[in-house]
This record gives structure tokens, sequence and C-alpha cells, in this order.
């Protein structure tokens, strides 16, 4: 990335968050009880809402200005410009270090990017702030599988299901570890 590209990202950067300072978020803590529930629901509506909801509650951070770094940090990696993303992610960690999803996202960013330590290590992070980011758990999952822990990845994937038990990719995993891992033991 040129100098100019990054003069530009700071310069976003801090004017996104001299706004955050200056319009200070005022949601309060959503309570997610029932929808976790929901999530276990055989119903697709339910469970689809339910699953919404949580997703919707987890990207909220309070802040406008902080939330649209979130976004833009989502469009860099739909863009698959993983630098930008990274960058954008690390100034919303840099202020809001609470913030579960922006250490989820940078983790994508970082696994996108091929870098297994740092995604390993913010995936910590999301689930030590979040310990019911079913996302997350899946993401280390395939974490863990891509460094050869089958077993591991297995125990992630099936912590994920627990929370969430409609994830198709999710449940793939677990049916081919399953076999992988019984393959290995004969």
């Amino acid at each position: 990335m040129g100098s100019f590209a990054r003069y530009l990202n700071r310069a976003v950067a801090a004017f996104v968050l001299t706004c955050a300072f200056v319009m200070p978020g005022l949601s309060a803590p959503v309570d997610l009880t029932q929808d976790f529930k929901d999530l276990q629901s055989n119903q697709q509506v339910v469970w689809h809402r339910a699953e919404s909801d949580i997703q919707r509650a987890w990207s909220n951070s309070g802040s406008p200005a902080l939330d649209l770094l979130l976004e833009r940090g989502r469009q860099a990696i739909a863009a698959k410009d993983y630098p930008v993303a990274i960058g954008h992610l690390t100034a919303l960690i840099d202020h809001a270090p609470d913030f579960a999803e922006a250490y989820n996202m940078r983790a994508q960013a970082y696994y996108s990017a091929g870098e297994v330590g740092p995604a390993l290590t913010d995936i910590g992070m999301t689930l030590k702030l979040n310990p019911k980011h079913f996302g997350a758990m899946d993401v280390l999952g395939s974490l863990l599988d891509q460094i050869g822990k089958p077993k591991d990845a297995l125990a992630a994937f099936r912590m994920s299901i627990a929370i969430h038990p409609h994830q198709p990719p999710v449940l793939s995993a677990i049916k081919r570890l399953e076999a992988k891992i019984d393959g290995q033991e004969l």
C-alpha cells in the first residue's frame, strides 16, 4: 500500500475517532438470553431471527463512529484488501479494547491474509470477551484444523454447534473431522 493510501486511511480513522468522542453511543447492553434459547429452535424463522439479532447486537459498539470503522473493516475484507481491513480494525481496537467483534473481524482478516498466529491471538481475545461467540469458535476450529490439530478443531466446532446448531458448514466440518479422527485411531 502506498504512503498516500496509508495517510488517507489514518486521516479517515482520525476523523471517525474524533467523531466518536463528539457523538458518544447511547446504546445499552442488550439481553440476548431469549435469542440464545431461540437458536435451539427447529423453526427456521425463529432461529434465523435470533441469529440476526445476536449478530446485530455484537456489531453494535455503542458509537456510530466506531461502528463505521467496523463496517469499513468488513468492506475491506469483502474486497480482499486485508491490510486495509487490519488497519481499520486495529484503530477500532485501540479505541474500544473491550469490543469483541472488532477482534473477531480482525482475526478473520488475519486468517484470510494467511497470518495464523495473529488470527489465533485475536480469536482468543474474542472468546475471552464474548465466550458465546459461535462464529469465533468456527474460525478457531478452522485455524486449528489448518495447523494440523484436528481433535482441537473438532472440539471448537462442537462448542460452536452447542450454542448454534444450525450452521451447515460447521456440521460438515464436524462430520469430516470425526471421520478423519476415527480413521486415525483404527
